[in-house]
């Protein structure tokens, strides 16, 4: 690899409790690289454990687009594609190879295909309307309105529908605007693993987080001003944390069912990436068994 002229971009995707940090803060050890993260909850300052930042895991590895947003606000596919190309031309200019390294599959997918999409605002009235409402119907409503953005929705996230219903709604009644996102050409790895073992690995880090203090963040978050509804919002660790000190669950409750939700969020995940493959993006899958060493050298014998 001639640092020089590195690749793009290198991709390192793959579902929750894989082992995406560590390995990519390994390839850009190897690489001279910079490390940007494709994870939605992950640019929210205060947010660390419920959205598993490991920051330690970086060392001195630059990485960026974490911790850029305060706890509270919004943030969406598009900030993320500007903010991305911000960063990306940043890294490129110092003659470094750029790492994108998440599990969030429209993000990955954003800046992949280059989304053209629009700064569309949020309409708070509209999602207190639909929050309640289950996947199902929310799935239904969307499908009512023909978006052209269809095919690119994830159909199985109550939040993205959510989102997906407040954008075609927007634009059925504005003239909108798009942001031209080019794709990029990068080299895509995901790391596999079986089921039986990814599932174990989660349940083992869900332990460490409530140990690490996962339900003593929320009550901080709470106590900032963060409204219950917003952390919701902001993935399953944080609602079922906020049912436990709402008192709707028990602690064993919230362990047992947490880990269950987020082993069929690792499945969904697994399902996106295999629906990335078959729009066209090849994936270089990498068995995440193997030690870190063999899975470096795969990667760094393609660069």
């Amino acid at each position: 690899m001639n640092s020089s002229n590195p690749t793009p971009l290198i991709t390192i995707l793959g579902p929750t409790a894989s082992g995406k940090t560590r390995l990519a803060v390994a390839v850009a050890q190897q690489l001279n690289g910079e490390i940007l993260s494709a994870d939605s909850r992950q640019v929210y300052r205060g947010m660390d454990i419920g959205t598993g930042k490991d920051l330690e895991e970086y060392g001195q590895t630059p990485y960026h687009l974490i911790d850029i947003c305060e706890a509270g606000e919004r943030y969406n596919i598009y900030q993320f594609q500007l903010d991305f190309w911000a960063a990306y031309e940043q890294i490129h200019t110092r003659g470094h190879q750029a790492i994108m390294c998440g599990g969030s599959g429209l993000y990955l997918d954003a800046v992949l295909k280059g989304y053209n999409l629009t700064a569309i605002p949020i309409n708070p009235t509209r999602r207190a309307e639909l929050l309640p409402l289950s996947t199902d119907t929310l799935r239904d409503i969307f499908l009512q309105k023909n978006s052209p953005f269809a095919a690119k929705t994830d159909l199985a996230s109550h939040k993205r529908l959510i989102r997906a219903i407040e954008i075609a709604e927007y634009a059925a009644n504005h003239t909108v605007d798009f942001q031209n996102f080019q794709p990029i050409n990068s080299l895509i790895f995901g790391i596999d693993l079986p089921r039986d073992l990814r599932r174990e690995r989660i349940a083992t880090r869900l332990h460490k987080r409530l140990d690490a203090g996962l339900i003593e963040e929320v009550e901080t978050l709470l106590t900032q001003g963060v409204s219950p509804e917003t952390l919701v919002y902001y993935g399953l660790e944080y609602k079922f944390v906020i049912e436990y000190l709402q008192q709707k669950q028990s602690k064993a409750y919230l362990t047992e069912h947490l880990t269950i939700a987020i082993q069929q969020f690792a499945k969904r995940q697994m399902t996106y990436f295999r629906k990335m493959e078959r729009d066209g993006l090849h994936i270089h899958w990498i068995d995440g068994q193997l030690p870190l060493a063999e899975q470096l050298e795969q990667i760094t014998r393609q660069t």
